[in-house]
């Protein structure tokens, strides 16, 4: 795919864009030493693995192996395409992007996307104008100023008003020549049953879009003003939306959450206009789904805290008890406000107001507390009770990484069921064990394939080369990339040919062939390596602090050639006992290795006579 883009375009993008500036958007950096760090946005982790390289333009995530450069990150964090990350940042910087060179059906694909955001701008303003300039729109704006909402909350937030009728949305497209059927792939309409045209998805509703983080229109959300029901209908799962991975309110809120290190989430969306309103800022709102590990990687992007305000009927306590988990995986400090029965954060609000609410999001419940309160309720506190407390409780107890919080929240738990503590301990530690356990299995299921620690190759040997040796390899690879000075010497001795792990030979190709050849960096090479996995193991190697010089780097290489030349009389020494003992089989195979070895001899001394 990058290939339709013109590498000159591509190397300038790349020299106008920061990667820093870039992923600052959506990762809270802070800086150390000559890097940047901050907590990883791709798996749950409790201190900051996830390190940015102004000088290399890199990123790397020690946690969980993941890494590259600008675009590489656009793409795994936005689920896009190169040509859409690279896209999305010649746009940014005005630099124009030539489509020529590209087949129809490359140009509909890389485009789809783009226009998909394009007519849900136009329908957003379609809406918009519907509900402020037209008869129709009278009985919307009626409602909405009954339940309190002003006139500037309506204009920032979009608001709009989808009239009843069948045929609205298909009318003002039509007329616009747009492709019907690329209208419904962005959800605004639907394909009727008979194939026989479409009808509008949105009528009579209060209308909601949703913008993500760069103010795009990804979707909406729709209400109803009476009783009908679905009250709420929300766009379908599209190129550009996924309600997993969306927060409504995120574009206004994101630069409020960084000045307060605390983000407010609500459920619904009146519930979030309702706490912008009364100037709580920093908040956002679900999508009729609940809090994913998504939302919760994306918030931590922007506050180390988060405050739950849920509904206080039951099932906004089921909420809240749903999203506990998740935030103790991914060790966030949350918090849950629960509000007086009966209220929700819009009524609570508009009846108590701003200093009420937020004595009240003072006094909100740590995730451990709200758990033993919920429990408690749930179970009563008779013996079979306490027992059913216990055993709910013990998970995630035992989830807590800190043992001086574990062993005060253990102790809270113990007295306030009149037990002994000892007995509580025992059963969390049990749990602990068992949690490590299962850790420890999934960790050895993920890198049992070689013990180095990159687990770099693709090679169907990996598993029984030497620790030490693998390293060695990698070392070769980092002192490429790190001190490309070396690259002639690493040709002239033909070094890769003995570098046994497919994968780190791959990369060491490819850095000959374009860092040796031009002025090419670190993440200008990532862009031509295609798997993942290769690209990771780049970014991990070009990352290290060694303090390379010409002395250092020939050391590695003749340290590199002697062990090759120790491995080579090992192997002879075996092939004498193999014959020795009659050992056909294992004679085959080794012989076979001193042919392989024999023919890359062979490549190394053609290799000195060509230079």
């Amino acid at each position: 795919m990058a290939n339709y883009i013109p590498e000159d375009k591509i190397s300038e993008i790349k020299h106008t864009t920061d990667i820093v500036d870039v992923i600052s958007e959506f990762v809270l950096l802070k800086k150390a030493g000559k890097n940047y760090l901050g907590l990883c946005p791709f798996h749950s982790e409790n201190a900051p693995s996830f390190t940015v390289s102004p000088e290399k333009q890199i990123f790397y995530c020690f946690g969980c192996t993941v890494g590259g450069n600008v675009f590489s990150f656009l793409m795994k964090y936005q689920n896009i395409s190169f040509p859409e990350a690279a896209g999305m940042l010649a746009r940014q910087h005005g630099i124009e992007i030539p489509v020529q060179g590209m087949s129809p059906g490359q140009k509909k694909r890389i485009n789809e996307r783009e226009r998909i955001l394009d007519i849900n701008r136009q329908a957003m303003d379609f809406f918009c104008q519907v509900l402020t300039g037209s008869k129709p729109g009278n009985q919307a704006m009626t409602y909405l100023k009954e339940r309190g909402i002003k006139k500037d909350i309506i204009g920032h937030f979009y608001l709009g008003y989808a009239p009843e009728g069948w045929d609205n949305m298909v009318h003002f497209f039509s007329k616009k020549n747009v492709s019907l059927p690329l209208v419904e792939k962005a959800g605004l309409i639907v394909s009727r049953k008979n194939k026989d045209g479409f009808y509008d998805r949105f009528r009579g509703r209060i209308i909601f879009p949703i913008l993500d983080l760069n103010n795009k229109v990804m979707g909406f959300g729709g209400r109803v003003m009476d009783d009908s029901m679905p009250k709420y209908l929300n766009s379908p799962e599209t190129l550009v939306y996924n309600k997993g991975r969306s927060l409504y309110g995120i574009h206004k809120a994101k630069h409020h959450c960084r000045e307060n290190d605390t983000v407010y989430v609500a459920e619904g969306y009146f519930d979030l206009l309702a706490l912008h309103q009364h100037g709580i800022q920093n908040a956002v709102a679900t999508l009729g789904t609940a809090l994913t590990t998504s939302h919760i990687q994306i918030l931590k992007g922007y506050a180390s805290r988060t405050i739950l305000v849920y509904d206080s009927d039951d099932a906004g306590i089921r909420a809240a008890i749903r999203s506990v988990g998740i935030f103790l995986e991914a060790g966030v400090d949350a918090r849950i406000l629960v509000l007086p029965k009966g209220y929700d954060p819009d009524s609570y609000l508009f009846e108590y107001g701003y200093e009420s609410f937020m004595d009240a999001a003072g006094n909100a419940q740590s995730v451990m507390r709200f758990l033993m309160d919920s429990a408690m309720r749930k179970h009563g506190l008779s013996i079979e009770g306490k027992i059913r407390v216990i055993s709910e409780l013990k998970e995630p107890l035992a989830s807590i990484n800190d043992t001086l919080e574990r062993s005060l929240y253990v102790k809270e738990l113990a007295e306030r069921l009149d037990i002994d503590e000892a007995a509580v301990l025992e059963k969390v530690k049990e749990m602990s064990a068992k949690n490590m356990g299962r850790a420890k299995h999934a960790r050895w299921s993920k890198h049992n394939k070689f013990p180095g620690p990159l687990n770099a190759g693709n090679n169907i040997k990996e598993n029984v080369l030497p620790d030490k040796w693998i390293r060695l390899e990698q070392q070769i690879i980092a002192m490429m990339l790190q001190y490309p000075k070396i690259l002639l010497e690493i040709d002239r001795r033909n070094i890769l040919a003995f570098i046994e792990d497919d994968a780190l030979r791959s990369i060491g190709k490819l850095i000959l062939e374009h860092m040796g050849t031009s002025d090419k960096n670190i993440s200008e090479i990532i862009d031509f390596i295609a798997d993942e996995k290769q690209k990771n193991i780049v970014t991990a190697l070009a990352f290290g602090e060694d303090q390379w010089d010409d002395e250092s780097c020939l050391g590695v290489i003749d340290r590199f050639e002697s062990i090759r030349d120790k491995n080579e009389k090992a192997l002879l020494d075996k092939i004498k006992v193999a014959e020795k003992n009659n050992d056909l089989k294992l004679l085959a195979q080794l012989l076979n290795e001193k042919q392989k070895m024999s023919v890359l001899k062979e490549k190394k001394k053609m290799s000195f006579l060509r230079h």
